[in-house]
């Protein structure tokens, strides 16, 4: 029929120039294969897919990254190799020297609700003598927690239990009512536990919660210095905005609470406070992105300010 093709029988006259390719990346092996010529047929014509015409293809249609032989992807990994080492070195001397900062008594009286009731700070060490806590954005005002602190507790619960059986606590700790908190825990199927500071001054002095004042005079400190993070700016990026939109509240309400993680000790009754990071210092919690640095495309964030967050919380993924 015409404008029909069907390809012709294959002879050996016909079979193209052997050609090499790896057949198997993982292996150095290179077997020779034969590319067949197909010839096409109609009644008006004889076509003949060269293996020119076939190799232009394939090439419009590969990859734009650097691409190498198993022997120049092998070098260059064992360059990488040395400097992850060498990272590894540099982060086991930094944690040595977070441990070795001083020790600041907290003589200040704080005081939370606590799924089991009102507790002291030294209450949420659970019998434990270290705590570790993670300041949860969730002020009183939101009507949901902070989307990206989701995105960071989702890993909680599965090392929290190791943690208990190394002598720490982790807890969330957060100034919205215990009502809320606990609504939220249900809602993401969380079992950690997470205290409201909604009582103390607790989030104020530990730098993750700020007044309206501080804020219309632009006394917020953060991260060790004033008015210099993104939810600073006078003109805030979009992340910060769909974070709010999704917090269910306006972005001054938002952005006066902020990410962190603080350190305590118990010693002889008595609580010290260790060690507090806040913004990029939490990057090593966040378990996600522990996985994107090593994916192909990395975290693949491009205009990330800009566009806003491309992350939700585990249950909305299905609703965009």
């Amino acid at each position: 029929m015409d404008g029909i093709l069907q390809p012709d029988v294959l002879c050996d006259s016909q079979l193209a120039v052997p050609s090499t390719v790896h057949l198997n990346p993982a292996t150095l092996v290179t077997p020779t294969v034969q590319y067949p010529v197909l010839i096409y047929l109609t009644t008006k014509n004889r076509h003949v897919v060269s293996k020119t015409e076939r190799t232009t293809k394939e090439r419009k249609t590969m990859t734009k990254h650097m691409t190498g032989t198993r022997e120049e992807w092998l070098a260059a990994r064992l360059e990488l190799l040395e400097a992850e080492k060498e990272l590894t070195r540099r982060s086991d001397e930094l944690a040595r020297r977070r441990q070795e900062l001083p020790w600041v008594r907290v003589d200040k009286e704080y005081r939370f609700e606590t799924d089991e009731g009102s507790a002291s700070l030294a209450d949420l060490f659970r019998g434990r003598s270290q705590l570790l806590v993670y300041h949860y954005m969730f002020g009183p005002d939101y009507t949901a927690g902070c989307a990206t602190c989701s995105t960071i507790a989702d890993g909680f619960d599965g090392f929290a239990v190791h943690l208990a059986n190394h002598d720490v606590t982790l807890s969330a700790v957060s100034r919205a009512p215990l009502a809320k908190l606990q609504a939220y825990k249900r809602r993401m199927g969380w079992t950690f536990p997470w205290a409201s500071s909604l009582s103390s001054d607790f989030n104020f002095d530990f730098n993750v919660s700020f007044s309206e004042e501080q804020q219309r005079e632009g006394g917020i400190e953060y991260n060790y210095e004033r008015a210099g993070h993104a939810m600073d700016a006078a003109e805030l990026p979009e992340i910060v905005v769909q974070n709010a939109a999704m917090a269910g509240t306006d972005v001054a309400t938002y952005t006066r609470e902020r990410p962190g993680m603080s350190a305590f000790v118990l010693e002889d009754g008595v609580v010290y406070h260790t060690y507090s990071t806040y913004a990029r210092g939490l990057d090593g919690l966040w378990g996600m992105y522990q996985w994107l640095d090593r994916a192909p495309k990395g975290r693949n964030e491009t205009g990330l300010y800009e566009t806003g967050p491309w992350w939700r919380r585990h249950d909305e993924y299905d609703k965009r």
